[in-house]
């Protein structure tokens, strides 16, 4: 069964999902209807987050990536109604939203935090991917 999920940066290596944070987990929506997927990137481009392109994908496929990756997948029904302030964010983006131009990055420094690994210096990791570029 396919559903719908909101990409930034499709196949390009920058690719990323969206995502929100609710208590401490990472949840990625699974939308059954493309146009409530259409509506939600619409609400975020409205904040001026980076509009997402919305992609059917195979609903196991997703759960499988999501729990290996360590994130939940919540499956939005067509017709959704919130029954919680919570549930209200699966139909409506968070008034605040998290920056993702550096979401990778991000990622990285708080698995090293975790890891107990001390963060890398930003200009030289500035000064390495300008190196890398020119490779």
């Amino acid at each position: 069964m396919p559903v719908h999920v909101l990409l930034f940066d499709a196949g390009t290596d920058q690719e990323g999902i969206h995502s929100l944070e609710l208590n401490g987990r990472t949840v990625v929506l699974l939308f059954e209807d493309s146009d409530d997927a259409e509506r939600y990137a619409g609400l975020l481009e409205a904040q001026d987050f980076p509009v997402p392109t919305v992609e059917p994908l195979d609903r196991e496929e997703m759960e499988l990536f999501c729990g290996e990756a360590g994130y939940e997948a919540r499956f939005v029904p067509a017709g959704f109604l919130p029954q919680s302030a919570e549930d209200r964010l699966l139909i409506a983006p968070p008034v605040r939203n998290m920056d993702v131009t550096n979401w990778q990055e991000q990622r990285e420094l708080q698995e090293q935090e975790q890891a107990g690994e001390s963060a890398p210096d930003p200009s030289l990791e500035a000064f390495r991917r300008q190196l890398e570029g020119l490779l």
